[in-house]
């Protein structure tokens, strides 16, 4: 395990209700389900192989540009965005 941050492209994949990743041909994904202007963040997961390094973090961080960008709120169900949010401030005026 590296902790050393992974170039990642994210996808959002609106029609799966999700954020995706593909690193060495394995899939990352931050699930959400959409109520009105509401975003529910519920799953955050990233193969024991590639944890440590920024995966997740591009994930969520990619959901919440686009929730800000539309005017929506994130709803943290997941451990992952709830830990995301504490420690990235920034991003605590999204939280519904």
């Amino acid at each position: 395990m590296s902790n050393t941050p992974t170039p990642v492209t994210v996808a959002h994949r609106p029609e799966a209700s999700c954020f995706e990743a593909i690193v060495e041909g394995q899939r990352c994904v931050a699930d959400y389900q959409r109520s009105g202007a509401i975003v529910h963040m519920t799953h955050t997961v990233v193969p024991p192989s590639l944890e440590g390094r920024g995966i997740a973090a591009a994930l969520v961080n990619a959901a919440f540009v686009w929730a800000k960008a539309e005017g929506l709120k994130i709803d943290p169900v997941c451990s992952y965005v709830r830990g995301y949010l504490k420690r990235h401030p920034e991003w605590q005026s999204l939280q519904a």
